[in-house]
């Protein structure tokens, strides 16, 4: 029976003889003659052009080869030798594991040369303290950097740049990002190491638009369980609860289900809003290759392994689903494959690099510890004693020829070379730029984050977040704005866009210590609504917040002599007045109309004195006071008094009446007060209200400041610099420059004034610009007579001196003399040494005598010879 199926080279061999044919065909129809409805045919195909796709791949950046040191350009002999090793790795495992793909092993760098991955590590660590830990390293590499996404994304790239190239030029891929990070982190002591592995689009994009920015994540609250009070045994017992058992229990069940009805609703929105904003299917899922960090515990007490995200600087947990799977891994000492299953994706990997049997390691030297394999000794406990005789034997011959093979093996191990890669170098400036030309902007879901340089705006912005309501980012919700180096030391400034509700917090340092500031952006002047908070330890009246609105302010205080801790204010209205308004009036601000003082204990003053209450009603010429309650009372005293109706008249005779006073006692056994001792107390109630009434006026006033400095504050917006900053420091570069420019012109006038001998004598006859044949005849006497003078001065001077020690020695020689029979041995030894010393002092006195004659006469011929050759005088001798 004859088959009727055809192979692959009569399908090839029948179709190309199909094509010859059509070809015989359209030759004979060619030159046939065309109708007029086939040349419109014909002409209406030939408007059809196709055009064959073609793929041409990014052309490489290049780079000056001259601007590298010859490590990047050439390799050493171990360098090759580890190539060589790679090679071979690379080989064996192609042969072991056909259905793998590639190994990152030997990417070429800039200069076109192969480099091992795990040599081009350089661990680092930097002198900016903020990059010693992981997270700050993380977040300076994902803002320093810009992302150049890997093309095409389902291959490994063919060049690795150098991670010191990488700070210069301030863009990488994933690889690159990964390489820099790890070699910051291993240089501050972290066990890091590089994966190369298969990643989602959203995290090889860097796409966090469905992702929650990380400023807006609340912090996990630890809940403190309540601790159940501990019922003594002599306590009251609670009143017995009367209430229904089973109308508890219904009402509970009925809670219950309406909370569960509110859950069940809450996760439906939940997961349709998931559904909509759920990423479109990804046609390279699971092939798109990626770099990113792994952080193992132990080093830096990291209590447990994590994931870094160099394209945002974010930790992810082991299991994230942000990775798909994970090839191999390495660091600058050893490179490791993995050889477990990633069909669920990172999750459930073991990371015990040390385990051969999951991860497969290039280089002997293995850093990790191995897994141990049982002992021999194990299994002898269940053999004869024949038996273990002779397993023993063998067992130590096998250990004896095993030792001999690791003495030969480990002098075979290869270790890694030292890295080639230039030793990473960050400026000030440029760290403190942080992003490419100081700006980077990044879009979160429902967000967007700016970060800015410090210094650059001027302002001192660093960074804002806005929160919008939809995704489409058009609905603006607030603005959160952070600020460095301000001089009025302000921090943070939230905006609510649709309250109108404001922000703001200080840091320490303002004149009058304000902490936090809210208030209304569209009633932000004095008598309105809003809240300040102070930095109460700086202040001398320890005043914390201070609540104000249109009608009311309150003000509460911490650690005050004399134990005020809180005030209340009741404003009433402004009487309308017709006519100009004065301006006095106006700044008196509004009346008031209540006072509220309230005081804690003072255990130095019996509860029936200390005032707990003071509420003065000024509309109401009305005092009451309300005192503490005692340990042993369950009631208060209390006081009121009425004003005299003279009390606001200056030097009037105030009256008092019993009928003015009012007083509960709880102690009815104490005495009372006499008259005069209730009319003092009353002059003191109207003293503490006048002094209660200036301060309300000095808040006031303290308000209209602040909010006055804080409108100039913001139209200036000065920013702070550090004297040590001498790069933006303009106002000490003048200063500097100045002191500079002073310190030349004065050195400059010493040396003309030193130079020119001439000075002190043109001085004398006012510095004329040209001189005349007598004045210059004059000088030249003047000067040489000067020098003369001079001369004869020093050597009379020298003279003086030689004759005094001559004369001091001659009255000891004859002081010597006279007491030479009486003298001791240590007086005759000082005397010799004084004799020494003299006759030394007369024989340097004589030698200079004697030079000083013999110079003289040569000094006033080399000036005589300078005045003649003197520019000023050479043309009238």
């Amino acid at each position: 029976m004859e088959s009727t199926d055809l192979n692959e080279g009569d399908v090839v061999q029948n179709d190309s003889e199909d094509v010859i044919k059509e070809e015989d065909e359209t030759e004979k129809e060619e030159g046939e003659d065309l109708t007029e409805d086939a040349e419109a045919l014909k002409a209406e195909l030939a408007k059809i052009i196709v055009h064959p796709p073609s793929y041409e791949p990014s052309p490489m950046e290049e780079f000056d080869q001259a601007e590298f040191s010859p490590s990047y350009k050439d390799n050493l002999p171990k360098e090759n030798l580890v190539l060589q090793y790679a090679e071979n790795f690379r080989r064996q495992m192609v042969q072991l594991y056909r259905d793998r793909k590639p190994l990152f092993l030997n990417p070429v760098n800039e200069c076109g040369v192969e480099k091992f991955v795990c040599t081009t590590i350089r661990p680092t660590q930097l002198e900016f303290k903020e990059l010693y830990n992981w997270d700050g390293a993380a977040e300076f590499v994902a803002d320093y950097l810009n992302i150049e996404p890997l093309k095409p994304e389902y291959e490994l790239p063919k060049r690795l740049i150098s991670p010191a190239t990488v700070l210069k030029r301030q863009k990488g891929n994933c690889f690159e990002y990964s390489t820099l990070l790890c070699s910051l982190l291993i240089g501050a002591g972290y066990d890091a190491y590089v994966i190369s592995g298969y990643a989602t689009k959203e995290t090889c994009l860097a796409d966090e638009s469905r992702d929650i920015c990380p400023l807006l994540k609340k912090k996990e609250e630890v809940k403190e369980e309540a601790k159940k009070k501990e019922m003594k045994k002599y306590n009251v017992k609670p009143p017995r609860d009367l209430r229904s058992k089973f109308e508890l229990k219904q009402e509970a069940k009925r809670e219950a289900e309406k909370q569960a009805e509110k859950e069940k609703l809450r996760k439906e929105e939940e997961e349709r809003i998931a559904e909509m904003e759920k990423p479109p299917p990804d046609p390279y899922f699971g092939l798109r290759v990626h770099a990113w960090v792994l952080v193992l515990s132990g080093k830096r007490e990291v209590p447990e392994n994590f994931f870094i995200e160099p394209f945002t600087g974010l930790s992810h947990p082991m299991d994230s689903s942000n990775y798909l799977g994970i090839e191999s891994v390495w660091n600058n000492v050893n490179y490791w494959v993995n050889m477990q299953d990633c069909s669920e994706g990172v999750k459930g990997l073991s990371f015990d690099l040390g385990d051969p049997t999951v991860w497969e390691y290039m280089f002997p030297n293995n850093d990790k510890p191995l897994l141990k394999v049982p002992d021999a000794e194990d299994d002898l406990n269940d053999m004869d004693d024949e038996e273990k005789t002779a397993t023993s034997g063998r067992t130590r011959e096998n250990t004896r020829m095993s030792m001999d093979d690791e003495e030969h093996e480990v002098e075979k191990y290869l270790d890694m070379p030292p890295s080639w890669v230039d030793a990473l170098k960050l400026s000030h400036r440029d760290f403190q730029m942080r992003c490419p030309h100081g700006k980077k902007t990044k879009v979160y879901k429902r967000a967007k984050l700016e970060k800015f340089a410090h210094y650059l705006m001027k302002d001192g912005l660093i960074s804002r977040l806005s929160v919008y309501e939809d995704r489409e980012l058009t609905e603006l919700i607030k603005v959160h704005e952070y600020y460095a180096h301000r001089s009025d030391k302000l921090t943070q400034r939230l905006t609510n866009h649709r309250t109108g509700q404001v922000c703001e917090n200080f840091d320490p340092g303002r004149p009058r210590c304000l902490k936090e500031h809210q208030f209304k952006s569209s009633a932000p002047g004095p008598e309105n609504e809003r809240i300040m908070l102070f930095y109460h330890e700086a202040r001398v009246d320890g005043l914390v917040k201070r609540e104000e609105t249109q009608s009311e302010m309150t003000e509460e205080y911490i650690n005050r002599d004399d134990f005020l801790y809180y005030k209340y204010v009741e404003f009433g209205k402004r009487a309308k007045k017709f006519g100009p308004q004065e301006t006095s009036t106006a700044n008196k601000g509004r009346p008031i109309n209540k006072m509220i003082q309230k005081f804690h204990r003072n255990r130095n003053k019996p509860a029936n004195e200390d005032i707990a209450e003071l509420i003065f009603h000024v509309a109401e010429d009305k005092i009451q006071i309300t005192y503490h309650t005692e340990d042993v009372r369950i009631a208060a005293s209390s006081r009121e008094f009425l004003k005299p109706p003279n009390w606001d008249e200056k030097g009037a005779v105030l009256t008092f009446s019993p009928e003015m006073h009012q007083t509960f006692q709880v102690d009815p056994t104490q005495p009372a007060n006499k008259q005069v001792e209730l009319y003092e107390m009353l002059m003191e109630l109207l003293k503490a209200e006048e002094k209660c009434r200036n301060e309300v006026r000095d808040s006031q006033n303290e308000v209209r400041s602040i909010l006055d400095d804080r409108t100039k504050e913001e139209a200036a917006s000065e920013l702070d610099i550090s004297v040590y900053d001498t790069e933006r420091n303009e106002k000490a570069k003048k200063h500097r420059r100045e002191l500079e420019r002073q310190q030349l012109e004065e050195k400059m006038r010493k040396q003309e004034m030193d130079i020119d001998y001439l000075a002190p004598f043109l001085a004398k006859i006012g510095n004329p610009e040209k001189l005349t044949k007598q004045q210059a005849f004059s000088l030249k006497e003047e000067c040489l007579a000067d020098l003369k003078q001079r001369l004869i001065d020093k050597a009379n001077l020298i003279q003086a001196r030689f004759e005094k020690e001559s004369q001091e020695l001659e009255k000891k020689q004859a002081w010597y003399q006279q007491n030479q029979v009486s003298m001791g041995k240590e007086d005759e030894e000082e005397y010799l040494t004084y004799c020494k010393e003299a006759i030394f002092r007369i024989h340097i006195l004589d030698l200079r005598l004697t030079r000083h004659k013999e110079q003289a006469p040569h000094k006033y011929m080399q000036l005589e010879q300078k005045l003649r050759n003197d520019e000023r005088l050479s043309e009238f001798f």
